[in-house]
């Protein structure tokens, strides 16, 4: 899976896509993917990460680590008081290089390992990885003629980030899913459920909705967490456009916890839409 950035804004602000798009997207400073787009450690074996300049200009980036926290709907939001099993998580994550120059079209491969301390309790340990690109500098032009009040010249900065987990020890979660319901918008349908999850890890997976003698599931969703600061998250998971038959009537959804070498649904649920 790769993740591409974009540039949204024209502002000084940093802008931060937190899962896999599946279009790749053109940033002003160049063309970033990514791949994997999430790393799983378990302290003995390191990993690689792709950085890949798609672009036609060469492109800067700085490597740097990032606490994010997950809301019941799901989204991340930036975590300004880290908690002791957040910086125990930062500080056992090694990774180089931390800034890379990529021509275009080139790639570079990141290498991250986690290095536990002695003694560490069993259990999950996450930070968020930033590639943030670095704007070429720009030299200082002379105003032709002085002007009143204040200006500004605001630069934008792009970036990205991917989730580095680090599982100690033998971590068992469970999940669930509740509250299905049909939701119609103006935009089309879609399927809302609760995820439930509990245990010592998080998991991460597909939402299938699926239709007696339907071969693909009329509705799903990739990528879907449910990290280990929430029980719960709220999802809606669009009914695709390419499904011509009624949406309402019994189906069956599912979580798919996916892996590397195949997957395994955690969670199935059979109702009727209405």
């Amino acid at each position: 899976m790769t993740v591409s950035i974009r540039a949204l804004v024209s502002a000084a602000v940093f802008v931060a896509p937190l899962i896999a798009s599946a279009t790749p997207a053109r940033a002003g400073i160049g063309d970033l993917l990514v791949a994997p787009t999430r790393i799983v450690l378990d302290g003995r074996k390191g990993a690689e990460i792709v950085l890949n300049n798609i672009g036609e200009e060469p492109a800067t980036y700085r490597v740097s680590v990032e606490f994010r926290r997950m809301k019941a709907d799901g989204s991340l939001e930036d975590v300004s008081d880290p908690t002791d099993k957040d910086k125990t998580a930062a500080d056992m994550i090694i990774y180089a290089p931390r800034r890379v120059t990529l021509a275009p079209h080139e790639p570079q491969a990141i290498r991250i390992a986690a290095r536990p301390p002695q003694g560490l309790p069993d259990g999950e340990y996450r930070v968020h990885m930033l590639f943030r690109a670095i704007p070429p500098a720009t030299p200082v032009v002379k105003a032709s003629a002085p002007e009143k009040g204040l200006r500004f010249q605001l630069t934008p900065i792009y970036g990205v980030t991917i989730p580095v987990i680090v599982r100690l020890g033998n971590l068992e979660a469970t999940a669930g899913i509740a509250n299905v319901q049909l939701e119609k918008k103006d935009d089309g349908p879609s399927v809302a459920l609760d995820l439930t999850r509990s245990g010592s890890r998080s998991t991460f997976g597909e939402v299938r909705v699926l239709k007696a003698g339907v071969k693909d599931p009329i509705a799903i969703q990739k990528a879907v967490a449910v990290y280990t600061e929430i029980g719960s998250r709220h999802l809606e998971v669009p009914v695709s456009r390419e499904y011509k038959g009624e949406v309402a009537g019994p189906v069956t959804v599912q979580y798919v916890e996916t892996f590397d070498d195949g997957s395994h649904v955690i969670a199935e649920t059979k109702t009727v839409l209405r």
